[in-house]
């Protein structure tokens, strides 16, 4: 059964870091590009990150250049999300997936996905 779970969200301050992962179940993570999307209240999917399958290229949106980092561990079926110098305007619900390309504009098409772990940046 193909399953992506996210892990490591949580409450941060701003300037904080976080460090999001996601396991990858069911099938073989390295053939696909995987990334990172958000979700903010109110606001539509976005993509924030993705890395990609065969190139290693990494894609960041203009909002985290600089402080998210994304990255995958091959073995261990994992993939990160290392998030630095967090902002309030960086709360959401972080999605991991694995979107059809990298880049790839908004809205991104994906053919896995995972439920999500909430990220609240706020003082």
């Amino acid at each position: 059964q193909v399953q992506l779970v996210e892990s490591g969200g949580g409450l941060v301050q701003p300037g904080g870091s976080l460090r999001l992962s996601c396991a990858t179940f069911g099938f073989s993570a390295d053939y696909y590009s995987v990334g990172w999307l958000r979700q903010a209240p109110g606001k539509e999917r976005e993509g924030v990150s993705c890395l990609g399958s065969s190139d290693g290229y990494e894609y960041y949106t203009d909002s985290v250049k600089g402080r998210f980092t994304i990255s995958r561990d091959v073995a261990k079926k994992m993939v990160y999300l290392q998030m630095n110098n967090l902002k309030p305007e960086d709360t959401g619900v972080y999605y991991c997936a694995t979107p059809l390309a990298c880049p790839m504009d908004d809205p991104w098409e994906y053919h896995y996905w995972g439920q999500g772990t909430q990220v609240t940046v706020s003082s």
